[in-house]
């Protein structure tokens, strides 16, 4: 499966700001659209900058209250990652693992498509995991003994809210 399978199911909105805009004014933007990053464009609609909550944070851990009042530009990290619609899920897990980033925006010939965070790419193998064990479970003549206790995690919309499931499969 690829970026683009992800962006299929989840639309391809992005939020974004400029470089000139308080840090306070986009921690508002994270905190009521309940995102964990937005992108940060220049003038031309392109990728400047990327500012997470990570940033956020770490730039109170170094200047306190104070980095509130500073614009987006000087906090953002300027180096954004970015994948292709045509990238495998498990290349991109990879990838967000190897450089312990959240976000990753999809582009394709310099045009932002969306961006995908860790929590769509678990969504994404969630799903496919269920999918797999629907389909095996379901074979005729194939025996299938499974005693476990199966997480599935169901996203509401429009609210969001997370609802855990635990549901014991034992599978003759």
């Amino acid at each position: 499966m690829h970026a683009r399978d992800i962006l299929k199911n989840k639309g391809n909105r992005v939020f974004n700001a400029k470089a000139e805009m308080l840090v306070a004014d986009i921690s508002r933007m994270l905190h009521e659209n309940r995102i964990g990053a937005v992108l940060i464009l220049d003038a031309a609609g392109k990728i400047a900058g990327i500012l997470s909550e990570r940033d956020i944070v770490s730039g109170m851990a170094k200047r306190g209250a104070a980095v509130t009042t500073m614009n987006v530009g000087s906090l953002m990290t300027r180096e954004v990652m970015t994948c292709q619609p045509t990238d495998l899920i498990a290349d991109i897990m990879a990838t967000m693992t190897a450089k312990r980033i959240r976000h990753l925006p999809v582009v394709e010939e310099g045009r932002l498509l969306g961006v995908i965070s860790i929590g769509d790419v678990v969504k994404y193998r969630l799903d496919e995991a269920a999918q797999e064990f629907s389909a095996v479970s379901s074979m005729p003549g194939v025996p299938v003994r499974l005693g476990a206790t199966l997480i599935l995690l169901e996203l509401e919309r429009p609210s969001q809210k997370r609802n855990w499931t635990r549901a014991q499969a034992a599978v003759q």
